[in-house]
């Protein structure tokens, strides 16, 4: 009978590579089984994705009126601009704007009439007034910060007061002629 120690006995090299390559694919398997729920765990909710866009019927906006909706907590504005406050917007040279921009850059090609932003000023964050019907739109005929005394023109570009910046224009796309989807 041979004994461990006896030259006659040959251990067999694919075994032990066999059991190594098994170890290391049941470790991995493991592995693979442990992280896939904590990066899983990472994935936005289901409720977090429905609120990441927001679609708004335009059809009951009528010109000259603007309506607030919520896009991701916060308030959005969405203004059916007259032609008289495109030609408004589209007069005032450029250089006598804190925060540069033509409305033509703040809508969407072949739909000046639409204008859609964030309804928060740049300034502290505050609600600015003038979206809603009888509510203050400022010097300049757009909204009106009444916290600060921001002043924003029709194309919500920041006229007067301590805002640096014009209220923002979110992604978005028109899905019809009536519908746009923010986000």
């Amino acid at each position: 009978m041979a004994t461990e120690g006896d030259p006659s006995v040959l251990e067999n090299p694919r075994r032990r590579d066999y059991l190594q390559f098994a170890a290391v694919a049941v470790a991995g398997v493991g592995a693979g089984v442990t992280v896939l729920p904590l990066v899983n765990s990472m994935n936005p909710s289901a409720d977090v994705l429905a609120a990441s866009t927001t679609e708004v019927d335009l059809s009951a906006i009528e010109p000259g009126q603007a309506i607030k909706a919520s896009f991701r907590k916060q308030p959005l504005f969405v203004r059916h601009l007259t032609q008289a406050e495109i030609d408004q917007a589209d007069a005032v040279p450029l250089g006598e704007l804190r925060d540069p921009q033509s409305l033509k850059e703040r809508t969407k090609e072949g739909k000046a009439q639409w204008l859609v932003t964030l309804g928060v000023c740049t300034h502290l964050g505050c609600v600015p007034l003038g979206a809603g019907e009888g509510e203050a739109k400022g010097d300049y005929g757009g909204y009106f910060c009444p916290c600060h005394g921001s002043h924003y023109d029709t194309a919500a570009r920041i006229r007067k007061g301590p805002a640096p910046k014009n209220l923002e224009v979110p992604a978005y796309t028109f899905d019809t002629d009536t519908k746009i989807t923010v986000g």
